[in-house]
């Protein structure tokens, strides 16, 4: 059915191509005719279905597929958590300055 669907608006396109340059030259029907079935084609294809992708099962992600037990310490975990841990790893991050970021600013030194 779905072949018949495509069949008959692509002919139906060529039919409208040529009634339309029906009193030209062989070379414009023949132009005229071609994009009459292009335009017929893609009605005719999107009507009937033709190009429509098969229903597939969802696809897994990567955590479903390899679960990693531990301690966040894959490239998702790094990724999900790069603002919080500014950058560092788990349990590297550098430990803070004992008087403040600010320790060796000139006003700070008396």
């Amino acid at each position: 059915m779905r072949k018949a669907v495509l069949i008959f608006f692509l002919s139906l396109g060529i039919g409208i191509g040529l009634l339309s340059a029906w009193g030209d030259d062989w070379g414009l029907r023949l132009i005229m005719m071609a994009v009459g079935a292009l335009f017929g084609g893609a009605i005719g294809g999107g009507l009937s279905s033709i190009g429509k992708p098969q229903r597939r099962l969802p696809l897994l992600t990567e955590e479903e597929m390899n679960p990693i037990p531990g301690m966040g310490t894959s490239s998702r975990d790094l990724a999900a958590n790069y603002w919080r841990d500014e950058g560092h790893p788990p349990f590297m991050k550098p430990p803070r300055p004992e008087h403040g970021n600010h320790m060796f600013d000139a006003d700070k030194l008396n």
